[in-house]
């Protein structure tokens, strides 16, 4: 089946480097594709875009079987908080993990949410959430917590 919708992410010329780290962090995960910008002006590149000249333009790629494309588009549009990226974790072993290869700023950890060393941000949550969130006061716990304990639900 063709997955219909591909999330786009755009980067300040570190798409490829991103791609790379995502595909090193995540099982069932590679790089399918890389496209480069032209070399020249005659191959299409306008003279203020010299300095792009064959650097990565696109990178696809896909995380946990999921397709994915990086685009290297300027500084013009950064991450926010607006759109994250969730992961389902068996057991807390599985939460550590990818919170400690996922969170690299932690002034913006909350309840589960961290932003990676590119500013996407990744909720890292255990796959019986709806369960856990039915347990007496676990919403002021979660409110509490920067990484998710589940045994302190």
């Amino acid at each position: 089946m063709v997955q219909k919708i591909i999330p786009n992410l755009w980067f300040d010329g570190s798409a490829k480097e991103a791609a790379d780290y995502y595909v090193s962090v995540l099982p069932e995960s590679k790089i399918t594709s890389v496209e480069y910008y032209p070399n020249s002006v005659e191959e299409g590149l306008a003279d203020f875009q010299l300095d792009l000249a064959g650097k990565p333009l696109a990178v696809e790629f896909e995380m946990l079987g999921m397709n994915f494309v990086g685009i290297n588009a300027g500084p013009e549009f950064t991450f926010s908080e607006a759109v994250s990226f969730s992961i389902s974790c068996k057991d807390q072993a599985e939460i550590d993990k990818y919170w400690a290869k996922l969170s690299a700023h932690p002034e913006n950890e909350q309840c589960g949410w961290c932003k990676d060393k590119f500013g996407l941000s990744w909720q890292i949550v255990p796959e019986n959430m709806g369960e856990l969130m039915k347990r007496p006061g676990a919403y002021a716990k979660m409110m509490q917590m920067k990484k998710l304990v589940i045994a302190d639900f």
